[in-house]
């Protein structure tokens, strides 16, 4: 072991919370009412390890001292002075930066496990925390993993297992091929068979990874291969499934719970349809779509499913719904969701609480008469991206400022560190869903990030566009809205005059369009945030070095001088395909001399474990590769060069 330390007698500013009406804290805040009652005399574990990182190792620990639990965190070498380091009572270090080398290292994590005689590991989500393996080493161990059994990682963790359990336990499944595709040729006839459009899966997937939409032949050999690479890369397991795809429906969850007792309950549904690529971008709940008979029933085949695999844990029961309201089984994941605080919100319960009870071996407090919907609360995943490109590419840069919209009451952020990415979650909670959409709308505009483009502008068109408003969604919501990508937003006239007067106010009192603008606040022009009131308005508006909407304010002199003074060309890049993001050479498709038709593949490149092929913008000549490595750190320096033909 790399590292040891006790904090004991660490003094946690950053933990300090005040029990008033809500609870916040830096890491892991949760806003939310809990109606759980936390009885230090309960027996439980006297110490607990978390065997993850951030937000969720953050949220975890916080529960835990609740509780009375000591806690102890791992780290890589280069998270020694992470939040969740400070917070946890001991820390150990169990390798280096790569997460395969740390995190993901059970070696390690069991050595530390002995070295500080935790009786119990919190897996959070992702890393290990659907591991069957993970989960045989800590039971040969006699250390409780908080978590389902082996049985049940396993069986709902295959697909095609999963959906055969679902069947046999009269759940709602969706039309396909119950077995192993064995080739590309295969997976024609199989969807030939099925009818098209087919959805082509990892058998052993989950997050979007590995899936793909296939309309016809062609796109299926496609979808093969890039299924099957992705899951190998991602899972170690390149097994696919195919099914039909249900056009134009909702992903609406179930999230359940359920003890070591055969006691299991549905602790209402979270509306996840708006996405990109298969991944989630904004959530709620509950759902504007459910009726009450609907959730229950949905309710009632998620509990029927998890019984039928002796589940004993939270976990969640993915379905997608159709526009008539029938509904069809997707998946279960066997571990805490990331968008789990928006169930706690309108549940009250504490969900980290229940697994860590339900590990012990207590029964379930409640009864399904028990479980409210109380208000309505609302997720945005805030990620490195850029929203200009397919709804959100991978983005890179150095953060050089941060500013969370924390003075809101009801709004919460929690910070989610990948190695490619960031993902900030930000949660707003009101009694009613126009109340969390306002707060959302407010924190949006308040959160401040500087130094790494992200999702911000796109999350904030979401929430207040007319048909995300009146709950007309679907997980094609953001093709349909804006067929030819994300432009950003169109300012109206008023809108126009508005920014202009605030831009000229910064710099003199000015008429905009002949008509009066009057802007008004106290601001502070070393603050990336400028409150103001235009026209009466109540305007919050964030102050770029690079603005999003390009503004310029000049006297009388320099605005006649600068006819003579051009903006400079941009780059004639057309000739050069450039890669979008950074991410890892999987494939080079083309060699030099060879021609390339508009929209042919020229190389593929893995980014989050995600395989993208870039393609031809035009029919052109290769003519030279130049520096096509295994990793792309720096996007613009490595490039194909090729000559239109």
């Amino acid at each position: 072991m790399a590292a040891y330390r006790s904090a004991a007698g660490f003094q946690r500013v950053l933990h300090a919370v005040k029990h008033v009406c809500f609870s916040k804290q830096r890491c892991g805040v949760i806003i939310c009412r809990y109606s759980t009652v936390y009885d230090p005399t309960e027996k439980t574990f006297d110490k607990i390890l978390i065997a993850n990182r951030g937000e969720i190792a953050c949220r975890v620990i916080k529960t835990c001292k609740k509780m009375g639990i000591k806690t102890v965190a791992v780290h890589s070498d280069v998270d020694s002075s992470a939040v969740h380091v400070k917070m946890a009572d001991e820390a150990v270090c169990v390798g280096p930066a790569p997460t395969n080398k740390s995190y993901l290292n059970m070696d390690a994590i069991m050595n530390a496990i002995k070295q500080t005689g935790a009786q119990a590991v919190h897996p959070g989500y992702g890393f290990l925390s659907e591991n069957k393996q993970f989960a045989k080493r800590l039971a040969a161990e006699g250390v409780s993993f908080i978590g389902p059994d082996t049985h049940a990682i396993q069986a709902m963790g295959d697909k095609i297992e999963s959906k055969l359990i679902a069947k046999a336990a009269k759940v709602n499944t969706i039309p396909g091929f119950d077995g192993v595709v064995k080739d590309a040729e295969e997976a024609v006839k199989i969807a030939g068979e099925i009818g098209y459009p087919v959805m082509i899966k990892a058998s052993a997937g989950g997050g979007g990874k590995g899936m793909r939409i296939a309309w016809n032949d062609e796109e299926t050999r496609e979808g093969f291969r890039f299924s099957s690479q992705e899951a190998a890369s991602s899972f170690g397991d390149d097994r696919l499934l195919i099914e039909k795809f249900i056009d134009n429906p909702r992903h609406i969850e179930i999230q359940v719970l359920a003890d070591k007792h055969g006691n299991a309950l549905w602790l209402n549904e979270r509306e996840c349809s708006i996405q990109r690529r298969n991944q989630k971008v904004v959530e709620e709940a509950p759902s504007t779509f459910l009726d009450p008979d609907t959730r229950r029933a949905m309710g009632e085949q998620a509990v029927s499913l998890a019984k039928a695999v002796k589940y004993s844990s939270a976990g969640t029961v993915e379905f997608l719904v159709d526009s008539k309201k029938n509904f069809y089984f997707l998946e279960m994941n066997t571990r805490l969701q990331v968008e789990h605080p928006i169930t706690e919100c309108i549940t009250g319960l504490d969900l980290v609480q229940q697994m860590i009870r339900i590990a012990m071996g207590y029964k379930l407090q409640h009864k399904q008469s028990d479980i409210p919907i109380n208000g309505w609360a609302i997720e945005s995943r805030v990620y490195a991206e850029d929203p200009y490109k397919s709804f959100g590419l991978p983005s890179i840069g150095r953060l050089s400022q941060y500013q969370e919209p924390l003075d809101l009451r009801n709004v919460s952020t929690q910070i989610c560190l990948d190695n490619f990415f960031f993902c900030f979650l930000l949660v707003t909670y009101g009694k009613t869903r126009e109340e969390a959409l306002k707060k959302m709308e407010e924190a949006l505009d308040n959160y401040v990030i500087r130094g790494v483009t992200h999702n911000i502008p796109l999350l904030r068109e979401i929430i207040v566009h007319p048909r995300f408003v009146s709950g007309d969604i679907s997980t094609k919501f953001l093709p349909e809205v804006y067929p030819d990508g994300f432009k950003g937003h169109m300012l109206t006239a008023g809108e126009r005059r508005e920014l202009l007067a605030t831009a000229a106010a910064l710099y003199v009192a000015v008429e905009i369009d002949g008509e009066k603008v009057e802007v008004s606040g106290e601001w502070n022009l070393a603050s990336a945030l400028l409150p103001l009131t235009i026209n009466g308005k109540h305007r919050t508006l964030q102050v770029y070095k690079h603005a999003y909407f390009k503004l310029r304010v000049l006297s009388k002199l320099a605005a006649s001088l600068s006819k003579h003074m051009p903006e400079k060309v941009p780059e004639d890049t057309s000739s050069i395909l450039r890669s979008p993001m950074p991410g890892s050479v999987v494939a080079v498709s083309v060699k030099p001399g060879d021609n390339v038709a508009e929209g042919q593949e020229i190389c593929v490149i893995e980014a989050m474990k995600m395989q993208n092929s870039m393609t031809a913008a035009k029919a052109a000549k290769v003519s030279s590769l130049t520096h096509i490595h295994k990793l792309i750190h720096n996007p613009p320096r490595y490039s194909v060069h090729h000559k239109s033909i």
